[in-house]
């Protein structure tokens, strides 16, 4: 299962960074989308909405003031299977969207979704 973790840092105290470490260490492959330069957990930080294929899960760390100019490129290119809204990324718009599109989509913790066996 290939995730999207989308606003990936490489500030180690930030959430982003510690599930995308811990969606590796798990066996996941990750791409990395966010507004930073760098890499996290092997993983080039990729800046935009760049091109990518065969995404199951997109994992939100980017708020929901931010998440509008993401909507259609999660929606129509992206087009994971489901879309996880980690704490404070919530988002009643781009979840409808989602759902309309067949995009499923979870308000939990992917940490906590790691930790417990249930991603």
């Amino acid at each position: 299962m290939k995730t999207l973790v989308l606003g990936a840092t490489p500030n180690p105290e930030r959430y982003a960074f510690k599930a995308a470490n811990k969606l590796v260490s798990n066996g996941h492959e990750i791409v990395n989308v966010g507004i930073k330069t760098g890499e996290v957990a092997g993983e080039e930080i990729l800046n935009g909405k760049p091109e990518v294929e065969g995404i199951d899960t997109v994992t939100l760390y980017v708020g929901p003031q931010h998440q509008t100019p993401y909507y259609e490129w999660l929606v129509e290119d992206v087009k994971p299977r489901r879309i996880i809204f980690n704490p404070g990324t919530e988002n009643a718009e781009l979840s409808m969207l989602a759902r309309k599109a067949g995009i499923e989509t979870e308000v939990a913790c992917t940490l906590v979704l790691l930790a417990t066996n249930q991603y």
